[in-house]
């Protein structure tokens, strides 16, 4: 471990100039927090670094809402103007946003406001590209042939914030954007779906069953090119691909859950999402599989019914607890047995 006093004797020595020397406190520290005390195999997952972050998030949370409900009473009274007041008041929202993730991102590298600041700036990016690009009579008569613009200028202004702060949390927001870009031109192309089962079955009239899964596998792909370049996971590359892995398990699953749970394929459901977890086992990412299971569990409370929707949900808590328990050296069992086809030095190390 490298103390204070090795940075600054190299500092001295002229082995390191005092920038390097700060970068490489800050990753040491970064490392530190992202997996002191964690079991080995365990996934490093950080949502905040101390209280004072939560502070910080509360007084960004105040400030945009204050900073929206200002805007809105000026708005209320501009009606005739709006569209420019609104891209006035995104320009001046987006700046704000930047200037402060420079101070709380890059210099002080916090957690927390990163991503608070990065749902800011989407949220904020998507109301100003909706007034400049979007007509608003159109959408209210179910054309939303001015949408795509709008919705692709979003994800590329959030695309250039996270190229600049590389905030991981913004890579996922860029997954459901480009997911959310894409549900847009299906719609545009084939119509509104009739019915919001039609979003799951890909024997359904509309492509949007179709469009789940691409972006779903498209996101997985770009995940896994993050997680093989830090398998050690050391790096924010490892927190890139766990926010995507976050967005991409529900997606491929999206597609198998309504058909196979309606048809009362039970059986068969939990052959697919043994199949999950055999890819997040190998992988090393628990988050990739709780989120597939934690979908299928919402959709059986919100669109499914049936009894034997509720047992399949008592054989998945059973299969989560026991696999939580055994992981690791289910873990090597499989790593081991695979050795000769998986590409082991691109993966986590097992440990069992």
């Amino acid at each position: 471990m490298i103390a204070s006093d090795d940075l600054r004797a190299a500092v001295e020595s002229g082995l390191l100039t005092e920038a390097q020397a700060v970068s490489l406190r800050a990753l040491a520290d970064s490392r530190r927090g992202a997996r002191e005390g964690l079991a080995p195999g365990d996934e490093p997952f950080e949502l905040f670094k101390g209280f004072n972050e939560i502070f910080i998030v509360v007084g960004l949370v105040i400030l945009a809402a204050g900073w929206i409900t200002v805007n809105s009473v000026t708005m209320a009274t501009e009606i005739v103007n709006y569209q420019s007041h609104i891209l006035t008041a995104t320009v001046i929202g987006g700046l704000v946003i930047w200037g402060i993730s420079e101070y709380f991102i890059r210099i002080r590298r916090m957690v927390a406001p990163a991503i608070a600041l990065s749902i800011m700036f989407a949220g904020n990016a998507v109301a100003g590209c909706a007034a400049y690009f979007a007509e608003p009579f159109m959408v209210a008569q179910e054309d939303f042939s001015s949408l795509p613009i709008a919705m692709g200028a979003s994800v590329a202004a959030l695309t250039v914030y996270w190229w600049r702060f590389r905030v991981p949390f913004a890579m996922a927001l860029i997954a459901l954007g480009i997911f959310g870009l894409a549900m847009i031109i299906g719609a545009n192309s084939a119509g509104t779906p009739a019915d919001i089962t039609d979003i799951f079955r890909l024997s359904a009239q509309g492509p949007f069953a179709w469009i789940t899964l691409a972006v779903g596998l498209a996101v997985f792909v770009v995940a896994m090119v993050f997680d093989m370049s830090d398998p050690h996971r050391v790096t924010r590359r490892s927190a890139q691909g766990f926010w995507l892995h976050v967005v991409a398990a529900p997606a491929l699953v999206n597609t198998l859950a309504l058909a196979l749970m309606e048809s009362e394929s039970n059986a068969v459901l939990l052959v697919v999402l043994l199949a999950f977890a055999l890819i997040a086992i190998i992988i090393d990412r628990r988050s990739f599989l709780i989120t597939a299971i934690g979908y299928v569990v919402a959709l059986a409370f919100t669109v499914f019914e049936g009894d034997g929707a509720g047992l399949t949900i008592l054989f998945l808590g059973i299969f989560l607890v026991a696999l939580g328990a055994f992981w690791a050296r289910i873990r090597a069992a499989l790593l081991k047995t695979f050795s000769g086809v998986l590409p082991l030095k691109r993966l986590p190390p097992a440990h069992s």
